[in-house]
């Protein structure tokens, strides 16, 4: 059962953002690319750490649809096609907790791999 439920979730499709909002009072604005390069689908974490596949070009990805999935997650659907990925309540709120530290992992990994990011997507 998830220890964090949310009380709204509203889209903002032309500031591409996720705003959550939590029982605790907290409220989460993500991007769209933060989630999208996120998300929890196999196709992106793989089965394992050593399988994960780092996102990239997904600057201008934006949110197109969302899915209730029972009580306890959301399907997201992203303009770049990805739909595969089930953001249960509990995911959400740590992304949202750990945001900064999540984008700043994800920027070092594309510094690694010798990816630039466009700083204005």
């Amino acid at each position: 059962m998830s220890t964090h439920l949310p009380t709204d979730i509203r889209l903002h499709q032309q500031s591409r953002k996720l705003e959550l909002c939590f029982e605790d009072g907290k409220t989460f604005m993500l991007p769209c690319e933060y989630l999208r390069v996120h998300s929890p689908s196999a196709e992106v974490r793989g089965h394992s750490p050593e399988q994960a596949v780092l996102q990239v070009g997904k600057e201008d990805v934006n949110i197109t649809a969302i899915e209730a999935v029972g009580n306890y997650a959301i399907k997201l659907v992203f303009s770049d096609g990805h739909d595969t990925g089930l953001y249960a309540w509990d995911y959400l709120y740590e992304l949202g907790a750990r945001q900064a530290e999540y984008w700043q992992r994800y920027l070092a990994a594309l510094a690694a791999a010798g990816v630039t990011r466009r700083a204005d997507g």
